[in-house]
Formats: C-alpha cells, structure tokens, sequence
C-alpha cells in the first residue's frame, strides 16, 4: 500500500508516520529526511543536492523526483510507503504517479490530517523540550510534574525550536494552503481522499487511520 499523508506543518504528519513504520512494516518517505541523507551521501546526485542547498535555491522538483526513484528503487514490492511532505504542488502529484508506475505501484490513498489552524498554532507555540534528553512538553498540555524539572532525566534545562513562533507558523500555513491544498481535489476525483481528525488525542489519529487502511 502506498500514501500520502497530507496536512500542514505540525499537523502530526512525521508522528503517524513513525508509528505506520512500527505497526506496519511500512516505509516513510519524507523529502526533508532524504535530501539531508542525499547530501551526506558519496554519490553524484548527493552532490548536486548539497551544491543546490549550499547556495540557497530550492532543490528541483527533478532532484526530487530522482530521489523517490531511486529510494523506491531498493524497496522490495511488498513494503508500502508513506510520503510525508511530497507532493506539495500538482507538478509533483504527476511525477509521483510516473514515478510509481515505473515501480510497479500505485498510489492507494490520501489521508488528510484536518486541523483547526488557530489550534495548530497554540500546540506548536507552546511545545518545548528538555536541552539534554528531548523529552517534550507544552506550556499548556504538558507540564513536568515538578517545574522546571525534567520527568524523564531531572535536567532544568530545556529549549524551544527557533521557528515556533506564531508569525513563521502562520507563514508555513498560508503556504501550505497556497500550494499544497490544491492537490486535493485531483484524489478527490479518483475517490482516494479520507479525512481524519488532526486535532484528536496521538492514539484516536492513529486509530482513524488503521481504520482507513483497513478498509
């Protein structure tokens, strides 16, 4: 089976996506996680992606694309995926169904992870970590049980992503909405969109989506 699971930034894309990985035997796909792989690699195309990110411009959709193709590549037939972050315009919605065809696949679903923006942006304002093991918490969801202190490690030192900040969040969604919701309504029409509820409980997403997958 393959996905997409689409929503946008902080809906919870990458923690559905972890736990498809466990449950399943499936394999996520998230661009950023590749070009960062990409340009660690001893190979051509690593090259090119780290010239393109060393200068600032944004990696092709061709780049892209021969990155998928190449990741699918070492895939056996019966593992499935989830793309994370990919399509973002209608451009690659049609590369990846090139792509997959040349592997034999196709694209089984569309899970759109639907969440209230203004929501969206108080989960991911608040939410910090501990500086020395990561654990997380939110300033209002999930406070340590002693403050200041950490749960997990006892550490009093924690820190905050740079661009949780609701002038870049805002940002990132007016861009998601932009360019990436407009890939919708091409699934819509082949009848593969399900919609689940991003702003529920970790555990009641994961359910909603083993329920569509296990339609």
């Amino acid at each position: 089976m393959n996905i997409i699971l689409l929503g946008p930034p902080g809906a919870g894309k990458g923690t559905q996506a972890s736990r498809l990985e466990t449950t399943r035997g499936m394999v996520q796909l998230s661009t950023g996680d590749m070009l960062r792989a990409a340009r660690k690699a001893d190979t051509p195309l690593g090259a090119q992606v780290a010239a393109v990110m060393d200068s600032g411009a944004l990696v092709s959709d061709e780049i892209v694309s021969a990155l998928i193709d190449d990741k699918l590549g070492t895939l056996s037939p019966d593992q499935g995926t989830i793309f994370d972050g990919y399509p973002r315009t209608a451009a690659q919605a049609e590369s990846l169904d090139a792509i997959l065809a040349q592997h034999g696949r196709k694209l089984d679903t569309v899970i759109e992870l639907d969440v209230n923006e203004d929501a969206l942006v108080e989960r991911i304002v608040g939410r910090y970590t501990c500086a020395k093991c990561s654990a997380g918490y939110h300033d209002h969801f999930k406070q340590p049980a002693v403050a200041g202190v950490c749960d997990v490690c006892g550490s009093t030192e924690f820190k905050r992503r740079p661009d949780d900040n609701e002038e870049t969040v805002r940002t990132r969604m007016a861009e998601y909405r932009a360019k990436t919701l407009p890939i919708l309504p091409l699934y819509e029409a082949r009848g593969i969109v399900a919609k689940v509820d991003g702003m529920a409980d970790i555990d009641d997403v994961s359910a909603q989506i083993a329920g569509v997958l296990d339609r």
